[in-house]
């Protein structure tokens, strides 16, 4: 089922039917480089190369960005949490695949060169590298005043793993009747960040950043800066039982879970199977957001779902903290493929 439309949300300055369109065209551009040696395909969470077919290895990769969440850790002044951010989102892009990472490059753009800042978010960078066991081996820092305005920076990352090329992960194993078991999120991760300071007026009012919330046990901020988990580790013991993989980020449940199923088959999602963490309910108060947006845009404390077969579920389950039965995969329902919530 297509995402509905995040009013909100393009309100903010992200349009994601738009940006949905511009990915089709993007697609027909790149395919046409492809040869026989690309595996991966058309809504992959990474890309999938085999560089060497004697060998027992191919390679995955993914690159992605943290997003305007940068603009919190601005007004923070706390830099060093964004390169967890950055390395665990990748991460966690190849994780479907069943790969895991093998080393990092990173990109830095900004209005010029501040040491203190430089140093504390490749310190983030060189933590969770060291975390998920793969090497930071390379990056570019570009000083480009005329393109960002004093003090702001973005910030970039790519990732490089491989996988056995006999326990590559597809959707063709995929049955109707699997679970789907969710992992929790740790926060709203590293999406959605435009909608959430335009709802909380940050880059007016930096200050509000400071307000305690209650619900969460700290301030504003720091529920805005918790760390994209990765999910290696809690992954790897189980992953001979998971089928595939949804990491739950831009464009939430409706664009992801689609991701790790074959066509014809619908994710049916049951709300009543966990509790929001409050930091959601506080960005959907204040900003008297739709709870179909809310759907649409944030993961919800669900940043990856496994599909797993019915007989191993305890398995999963019980090796992996935290975790629940979300729903289950079905048959879609004529024009309705993608995710139900039930």
């Amino acid at each position: 089922m297509p995402s509905p439309a995040s009013k909100e949300y393009a309100a903010a300055g992200v349009d994601l039917t738009a940006a949905a369109g511009v990915k089709r065209i993007i697609h027909g551009l790149v395919s046409a480089t492809h040869d026989e040696s690309v595996l991966s395909h058309e809504g992959a969470f990474c890309g999938l190369y085999d560089a060497d077919p004697a060998s027992e290895f191919v390679f995955a990769s993914s690159t992605d960005s943290v997003g305007t969440k940068v603009r919190v850790a601005r007004a923070m002044g706390h830099h060093d949490s964004i390169g967890i951010d950055l390395v665990n989102h990748c991460v966690n892009d190849i994780l479907p695949s069943g790969a895991e990472p093998l080393f990092f490059l990173d990109y830095i753009g900004s209005s010029g060169f501040d040491a203190d800042v430089l140093s504390e978010i490749v310190k983030g960078l060189s933590l969770a590298c060291l975390s998920n066991g793969c090497a930071l081996i390379a990056g570019e820092t570009a000083a480009l005043p005329g393109l960002y305005q004093p003090g702001d920076y973005d910030l970039v990352g790519f990732v490089v793993g491989r996988v056995h090329r006999s326990e590559v992960k597809t959707v063709e194993s995929v049955t109707e009747g699997d679970a789907l078991i969710a992992l929790p999120s740790s926060g709203i991760h590293t999406n959605g960040y435009s909608l959430v300071r335009k709802v909380f007026g940050i880059d007016d009012d930096p200050n509000v950043l400071r307000e305690k919330v209650p619900q969460t046990g700290g301030t504003l901020g720091d529920a805005l800066l918790a760390p994209h988990m990765s999910y290696l580790d809690t992954l790897r013991p189980v992953t001979q039982f998971v089928k595939t993989m949804a990491h739950i980020t831009g464009g939430s449940f409706a664009k992801n879970v689609p991701r790790a199923l074959p066509h014809g088959m619908a994710g049916r999602i049951v709300r009543s199977t966990w509790k929001v963490p409050a930091i959601f309910d506080l960005v959907q108060d204040r900003g008297r957001i739709e709870t179909d947006e809310m759907f649409s845009v944030f993961n919800m404390g669900v940043g990856m779902i496994a599909v797993v077969a019915p007989g191993d579920v305890d398995a999963v389950l019980s090796s992996c903290q935290g975790s629940w039965v979300i729903g289950d995969v079905i048959q879609a329902p004529r024009g309705l493929e993608g995710v139900i919530y039930a």
